[in-house]
């Protein structure tokens, strides 16, 4: 069968993969180019565009009285965008919503939704007419400005973009998502972005980083403390993608006695107060954030949260620092600007390329309406010259009218007129032959030419458009300049505090006392308090009570290996009492060949002896064994085999050390180096055997030790004398009393 040869039944056979591709492709271009992606010129999208141009054909402009927005609706979804009435409301809502655009393009009468995220009225209780933006942007859009096509259905014409008069794009933001890409641009102050521009004119090879100092960042209608490092903002403009940290602001209230709440008075931008205020509800029932006791929505016009803290003691930096972490009091706003290229590309620009592209389109239209007003002017420039021949030879022109069998070819051939000429001649009224009406036209004529050879001279020189552009972006900036209600600044720059982030997270833990469980097979959990009596413990079958201690839930619990690997524990996290509690294998990633040592609360001023079977060892600051990762962290070094044997305080001048061969030997601490990791050094010497006990202690106090029956026994150093030497020597059997076990019991850090 040949490729032209349909089948009969008229089925015509085709390949899927190549049906999907092409109709997925048109699908996408179509999401792409009308939907989701603004222009950067006008820097709307279709249905935005749409909903301006219909309410300039319905009269609203910002001086003229509301029509309902039921009526602007069925106008956009019937001339020019044949989708649904509610997606087109959405739309013109948002436009309207001073908390969600900054400079608002509809101005709304009725409920339109508010900051808790509560929708408007239905459309046929609403009303809208334009504002000043939509104006500006819509400003020369009848004299030839901009390019127009057909319709949906090719009854009407609509713009394929706006003149545009207001840096749109960038001061009101966009965000889309398309098929494969999608726009995130928040919106900035516009007097800011006109100094920018402004600048550009003049130095069109401008650098970012000059155009960053005169649009430092994003400007939010709700305001907010931009916390985003400069460097990263000044990225995210040259790259045009990148993300600000926003935060809500906030202040401390002071209630008298004592007492203080904090204030939140502005939110970051797009967040719901109302999810907003049940979140923090729920990070209070939770108990994920202790410091704070309560939290109240007090806002009118205004916004206004009330927190309150769990006690007057509580540091409010810290307080709010944990509620950054855990809320939407602090987020992310993304930047991608991806936008329409000349209203035909998608591309992602940066901040030079958006203005410059709005700049260029602007001079475009600039352009386009000085010819459209030379057509003009031309056009009634020869009206007018008709007219003054009419008048200087006026008895003839009557005389024509009234006895010529054809008057208006007779005019053309006597006074050499053209038809337009002679056609505004024959309308004249009676009462424009006037002697007055004469000098008016005279005048107007003067006038008209005077103005054309202006505009001819624009036409002619580039630096007299830019010039002029000039002239209208300082108009802008000076209505909505720093000092108008709309212009100024709402957004403020700030570095975030500069918290210890072990103290924010304390700051999440409520702290309560618990007693940790390691059983002898390295099973863990935490009972609720200070437990007294252990004896009711139970273990799996085969194992037995390791070691215990006290501790509380904003602790650190480190443990070591026979590895020398140290591992961090979070005390909140540990698995409860209940049962038997959990292997640390699964809470950590310790090796399979490497057993429990020791278990113990971390304390970062203090300092531990750490010590090998073989005999090695040395002094570590506590501070230094943390580890960030499940992996844990190297401290102690082990040859084959040798293992990490004892972790004891370091507290003290002196050193015992005991070894398998019952083998004491004293020295002094200083003998023994400090460091953050390695092998160490030799401590005691063995013929066979290593290391059984170790202890650290005051000269001055004596060394003690505990027998097997629990009672004590102390040497002073006079006593000791025997043992006493350097490091690294064999040593000598112990003093008499000391124990079999060849321990020096009491060494529970």
């Amino acid at each position: 069968m040949g490729n032209d040869v349909i089948p009969s039944g008229g089925i015509e056979p085709i390949n899927l993969r190549e049906a999907l591709e092409e109709r997925y492709l048109a699908y996408a271009l179509s999401t792409i180019m009308n939907r989701a992606l603004p222009d950067v010129r006008d820097g709307l999208k279709p249905v935005h565009r749409r909903l301006l141009y219909a309410m300039r054909q319905l009269k609203l402009d910002p001086d003229s009285g509301f029509k309902k927005c039921a009526r602007v609706v069925g106008d956009v979804i019937g001339k020019f965008h044949p989708h649904g009435d509610q997606a087109v409301y959405d739309a013109l809502v948002r436009l309207a919503q001073d908390f969600a655009v900054r400079y608002p393009l509809v101005d709304g009468q009725g409920n339109f939704g508010n900051i808790d995220g509560d929708n408007a009225a239905a459309m046929r209780y609403t009303e809208a007419r334009m504002t000043d933006v939509a104006r500006r942007l819509l400003a020369g859009i009848d004299e030839d400005a901009v390019d127009f096509r057909e319709t949906y259905d090719g009854e009407d014409k609509e713009p394929v973009v706006l003149p545009g008069a207001f840096p749109n794009l960038l001061a009101n933001g966009s965000a889309g998502i398309a098929v494969g890409m999608a726009t995130s641009i928040p919106p900035h102050n516009v007097a800011e972005l006109c100094a920018a521009a402004s600048h550009l004119i003049k130095f069109p090879n401008a650098s970012i980083e000059k155009l960053v100092e005169l649009v430092p960042g994003p400007d939010f209608p709700t305001g907010g403390i931009l916390v985003e490092p400069h460097a990263s903002v000044l990225e995210a403009y040259r790259t045009g993608r990148g993300g600000f940290r926003l935060r809500a602001r906030w202040e401390t209230e002071d209630q008298g006695r004592g007492a203080w709440v904090i204030v939140v008075t502005e939110i970051p931008y797009q967040v719901q107060k109302s999810k907003l205020i049940e979140k923090i509800a729920e990070l209070i029932q939770s108990k994920r954030v202790p410091l704070l006791a309560d939290v109240r929505d007090e806002s009118a016009e205004d916004v206004r949260v009330v927190l309150e803290p769990r006690s007057r003691t509580v540091d409010p930096n810290l307080l709010m620092e944990s509620l950054f972490k855990l809320s939407d009091l602090e987020t992310r706003i993304s930047l991608n600007m991806n936008v329409l290229s000349r209203g035909k590309v998608p591309n992602v620009l940066d901040l030079r390329t958006v203005l410059w592209e709005w700049l260029e389109h602007r001079k475009e239209v600039l352009v386009r309406r000085t010819h459209f007003r030379l057509e003009k002017i031309a056009r009634r420039l020869e009206v007018l010259e008709g007219y003054l021949v009419a008048y200087l030879n006026l008895d003839e022109v009557i005389r024509i009218i009234r006895f010529e069998d054809e008057p208006k070819q007779e005019l053309m051939r006597t006074f050499d007129l053209t038809e337009v000429q002679t056609e505004a001649i024959l309308n004249m009224r009676l009462r424009a032959l006037r002697k007055l009406e004469e000098l008016e036209i005279r005048r107007e004529h003067e006038e008209l030419s005077a103005e054309q050879a202006e505009l001819q001279s624009l036409l002619a020189s580039d630096d007299k458009q830019w010039a002029k552009l000039s002239a209208e972006i300082a108009e802008i900036k000076k209505a909505y300049g720093p000092k108008t209600d709309l212009g100024a600044r709402r957004t403020s720059f700030a570095e975030a505090p500069d918290h210890d982030l072990e103290d924010i997270q304390q700051a999440m833990i409520e702290r309560e006392p618990i007693t940790v469980i390691v059983s002898a097979k390295g099973w863990i959990r935490a009972l609720k308090g200070h437990v007294q009596d252990l004896g009711t413990l139970s273990f799996k079958q085969g194992d037995k009570l390791m070691l215990w201690f006290y501790g509380e839930t904003t602790d650190k619990v480190l443990a070591l290996t026979t590895g020398g690997r140290v591992f961090t524990l979070a005390a909140d996290r540990l698995p409860g009492g209940r049962g038997h509690g959990e292997p640390i294998r699964i809470l950590a990633d310790i090796e399979q060949d490497q057993d429990i040592v020791s278990v113990f609360v971390h304390r970062p001023d203090r300092r531990l002896l750490m010590i090998s079977w073989e005999g090695r060892g040395f002094v570590v600051p506590e501070k230094e064994m943390l580890a960030n990762t499940r992996k844990g962290k190297q401290v102690l070094n082990v040859a084959s085999g040798d293992e990490a044997r004892i972790c004891i305080d370091a507290t003290g001048d002196r050193v015992a050390v005991i070894g398998e061969n019952r083998k004491m030997l004293v020295f002094p601490l200083d003998q023994i180096p400090e460091m953050t990791r390695g092998r160490g050094v030799r401590l005691q010497r063995y013929k066979d055997g290593g290391i059984a006990d170790a202890k650290v202690f005051a000269a001055e106090s004596g060394l003690t030790w505990i027998d097997s029956s629990g009672r004590s026994f102390t040497r002073t150093m006079e006593e000791l004398r025997d043992w006493t030497g350097d490091r690294a020597a064999a040593g000598r059997l112990p003093p008499n009393g000391f124990p079999r076990s060849n321990r020096f019991g009491g060494n529970k850090l």
